[in-house]
This record gives structure tokens, C-alpha cells and sequence, in this order.
């Protein structure tokens, strides 16, 4: 470190670098620099958060364009609505009401075709309801005289509303009715408190309830019209995807325990990704249970009729929710600080690949069926496979000798030694733990089976091939039978 003097005279210090250079400490600056330093460093980490933030909000776009789709409805829905208010002959018609149409469009709105029709069909009954109750309770208070009118107000209000609320509380109501009765308890009460001072009730009920009409009406026509998303065809998918998920995470996690993972193509990442995908099947519960709730409502569709059995999705979910828990507890054996010895994973390692195998063929066989609605020709011969695989993990597990031969070294002649060793049981126990979830999982599977071909059954899944083959030959049969005993009649009245 140096001192020199610069151009204009100033004292100012150098900084000697190793190969010959040097450089110039500035001298600090003022009060004013230190505070401009600070608010531009302020300001450049704002606009960086803001940065990012559009930036994620442009990855949620590009990976799921009907989250657009469905804002620009939303827009949509709105912009028409608000005509009620712009327009003088439509303002006329429903006067200073037609806010309440805007604020149903705003609350009633939602992502799927199921879960609007849920909404509208709640909000409007429950308004319609709670409307007539409303009407009816004031009528008989007003002839009841002004003494006891607003008795007979305020202990309809407590009944009703306690009424409506613990209905809430019922498993079947809440369900499919949890917004119907909060709309019921705040029309009736808005209706019950303001009917007291109003004097036209009426023609304020039939306004605000032609208002509402008018916003669930466009919310559905929006909704059904415009790029529609349906919640069954959503569940569909969910559970399409987590039967792959499952296939991949089981493979995964025995080639990973196994040291197989050297030939697979695929990058770490998408291997750590399949490997974690049981977690997706084991968080799906809420969205299943709530797109079937919302699928009940929607119209026939596409490959869903309008009765199509959507509570046995719930049991198939549940189903490959119990595989996926035995396929966590099997990544928890990839952790584990005791390995058993390696001459126990070559006695084993071949039949637990097989079974592996098996298994991920089952779930992706099924994950085929799902996707195309068509019932397999070949799920069975694959079930059959898996269960032969998992009796000769049992078998190679129950053969395994008691003692067996380890090679230690001879420390005194340097020569290794043959000894025949018992392994300690703590080293055989990760062991054994893994061949007996997978033989576990190949039961759970075979549930899974159960599951999807009863859901066959009842939503009508198109035949196998090999089905619609056999109908041909046995519809052919009877016909040239039938033609063959024509010309034996025709030849014996000859």
C-alpha cells in the first residue's frame, strides 16, 4: 500500500495486486452519498423481488394456461354484468340492486364447471328459501301487533339461524350444502332485521333475488361455454397421474436400494422427482375428496355420463393412498444407517427386481386403463406375474441358510480363511424389512386391482380388444349356424 498525489492534486492511496497492478481506494463519501447508496440499494432489491415475482407468476402461466383461461372468464363474467349498471334501460329494470348481481359473479365463480354450479345452485335456493321464510315470519309478526312483532322477529332469527348453523355441522350437509346454509342465515337474517323498517318487502326480495338469478345464470353459462374445466375430468386425470407416480416411486426406490440407478437415462433430478412422487398420492386426499363432491353436480360430459360412480374414485384413492404409505416406509429403508451385508443383497437382489418390476407393471397397466377408459386384455396375465414374483421372494427369503460362508482375513499367515459366520441380526433386519414391504405392496396392489376393475364395471369402460374379438366370432357362430339349418330345410323340401 502506497500514497501518491492524483491529477487534481488530492492525496490519494493504492493498493499493490500480485502481477504488477494496482488500484485506487476511493476516500468515503459524505453523508448524502452513504444515504443514496442505501436507498438505491433498497430500491434494486424491490424491483429484483418484483422481478421474480413476475417471473414466477410467468412459469404458473406457461405450465398451466387454463389458470389464465379461467382469469380472463372471470374478466369476462364481470365485464357483462357490470352493464346492469352502465346501461340505463337494464339500471331500470333492477335499479340500484344490480350490485348484488356483480358481488354473486365475484363470489360464486370459481375454477371448474362443478364447483360453479355448486355455488349458484346453493346461493339461489338458499336465497329463495330464506326469502319466503323471510316474507312469511314478517307477514304473520305484522298481524301479531306492533308489541310482538319484533319478539316474534328475533326468536325466528335465533331458531332459524341456530338451526342452519348446526346443520353445518352434519357430515352429509356440509359436504355438498356448507354454502347454502351460510347464504340461508344471511338472507333471512337481512331480510327478518330490514323487513322490520321496509315497507315494500316484497318488491325488494323479487328484485334482489332476480339479481342473483341473473349473476349464477352468466357464471354458468361462462363457465360451460367458454373453454370449460371440468371437475371430473380433473379427478380422472389426478388419479390417472398418481397411479404412474406410484409405478415410478416403487422402481425407483429398489433400484436405488439395489445400486441400480447406474443405467438409468435420466438425470438426477428427474430420478430424485420420481422417487418423491408417492407424496403427491398421499396429499391428494383433500382435492379428490373435493372434486368428487364438486363432479356430482356437473352435467353428462365427454366419457362421464350424468350418474358416473365418482365415490369410487374415493375408494381408489384411498387404496393407492395405504400402497403409497408402505412405499414411504420402503424409501425410509434407502436412509438407514445399517446396510445388510452385500452377500445378503446378491442372495436377494434379482427376486426383489423381478417383484419391482411386476408391480410397476400392474400400476402402469392400470394407469393405461384409466387414461383410456378401455378394460386391459393383459392385467391379469401381469397380476399373475406379480404373484408368482412375490412367492419366490418368500421362497428365496425362507431358503436362505442359517450359516453362511465368509471369507475373513488370516492375519497371521496373511492367507484368507474360510469361516462360517452367523450374520447379526441387526444387519439383516433392513434386509428383511424391505422384502417384506414389497411383498406387502404386491397385496396392496392387487386392492388397487379390485378397485379399478369394479370402477370399470360401473362407469362402463370399453372392452379389451381381445373381448370385442370373441363377441364378433360368438355373434358370427349363430348366424352361419342359423344359414346352415336354412339349406338342410331347403335341400329335405326338395
Amino acid at each position: 500500500m502506497g500514497k501518491g498525489r492524483g491529477d487534481s492534486g488530492t492525496l490519494e492511496w493504492k493498493v499493490n495486486i500480485p502481477g504488477g497492478r494496482s488500484e485506487t481506494l476511493e476516500p468515503e463519501s459524505g453523508f448524502f452519498g452513504r444515504m443514496w447508496r442505501r436507498l438505491r440499494g433498497i430500491f434494486g432489491g424491490f424491483l429484483l423481488k418484483i422481478w421474480r415475482f413476475l417471473e414466477k407468476a410467468w412459469g404458473i402461466g406457461v405450465a398451466e394456461p387454463r389458470k389464465l383461461v379461467h382469469c380472463v372468464k372471470v374478466g369476462l363474467a364481470l365485464s357483462i354484468v357490470s352493464l346492469f349498471y352502465y346501461m340505463r334501460p337494464l339500471y331500470d329494470g333492477v335499479g340500484g340492486n344490480a350490485m348484488w348481481a356483480v358481488m354473486t359473479v365475484v363470489v360464486v365463480f370459481e375454477y371448474t364447471v362443478g364447483a360453479t354450479l355448486s355455488k349458484s345452485i346453493n346461493r339461489t335456493v338458499a336465497t329463495f328459501l330464506a326469502g319466503s321464510l323471510g316474507i312469511g315470519i314478517h307477514w304473520v309478526a305484522t298481524q301479531s301487533g306492533e308489541r310482538f312483532e319484533p319478539i316474534i322477529l328475533g326468536f325466528s332469527v335465533f331458531i332459524l339461524a341456530a338451526l342452519a348453523t348446526f346443520s353445518r355441522f352434519i357430515p352429509s350437509v356440509k359436504t355438498r350444502f356448507d354454502y347454502g346454509a351460510s347464504i340461508f342465515i344471511l338472507t333471512f337474517s337481512l331480510v327478518s332485521v330490514s323487513g322490520y323498517r321496509v315497507e315494500k318487502l316484497i318488491g325488494l326480495a323479487q328484485t334482489r333475488l332476480s339479481t342473483i338469478a341473473i349473476g349464477t345464470s352468466l357464471c354458468i353459462l361462462t363457465s360451460m361455454l367458454f373453454c370449460p374445466i371440468w371437475a371430473g375430468n380433473e379427478l380422472h386425470s389426478l388419479i390417472t397421474h398418481n397411479l404412474e407416480k406410484l409405478s415410478d416411486s416403487l422402481h425407483g426406490c429398489i433400484a436405488e436400494y439395489f445400486h441400480q440407478n447406474e443405467t438409468e437415462v435420466s438425470s438426477g433430478e428427474d430420478c430424485s422427482k420420481k422417487l418423491q412422487g408417492y407424496k403427491c398420492v398421499l396429499n391428494s386426499k383433500g382435492t379428490e375428496d373435493s372434486m368428487a363432491s364438486f363432479a356430482i353436480w356437473e352435467p353428462a360430459h365427454g366419457n362421464f355420463n350424468f350418474r358416473h360412480p365418482w365415490k369410487q374414485y374415493l375408494k381408489l384413492g384411498a387404496s393407492m393412498r395405504s400402497c403409497a404409505c408402505c412405499i414411504e416406509a420402503l424409501n425410509g429403508c434407502l436412509d438407514t444407517k445399517v446396510e445388510a451385508p452385500e452377500f445378503l443383497k446378491d442372495h436377494l437382489q434379482d427376486v426383489c427386481m423381478i417383484l419391482s418390476s411386476c408391480s410397476s407393471k400392474v400400476l402402469k397397466e392400470l394407469m393405461i386403463t384409466m387414461k383410456t377408459m378401455r378394460r386391459s386384455s393383459k392385467i391379469d396375465f401381469f397380476v399373475r406375474e406379480m404373484q408368482s414374483a412375490a412367492q419366490d421372494l418368500q421362497n428365496a427369503m425362507t431358503s436362505l441358510p442359517n450359516t453362511l460362508p465368509v471369507p475373513p482375513p488370516d492375519t497371521a499367515k496373511g492367507e484368507p480363511g474360510i469361516k462360517t459366520t452367523i450374520p447379526p441380526l441387526m444387519k439383516v433386519l433392513p434386509l428383511a424389512t424391505l422384502v417384506s414391504l414389497l411383498i406387502e405392496i404386491a397385496t396392496r396392489i392387487e386392492d388397487i386391482v379390485d378397485n379399478v376393475d369394479k370402477l370399470a364395471g360401473l362407469a362402463e369402460f370399453r372392452p379389451a380388444k381381445d373381448d370385442k374379438r370373441k363377441q364378433n366370432q360368438s355373434t358370427i357362430t349363430p348366424i352361419s349356424e342359423n344359414r346352415d339349418h336354412e339349406t338342410m330345410a331347403a335341400i329335405q323340401k326338395v
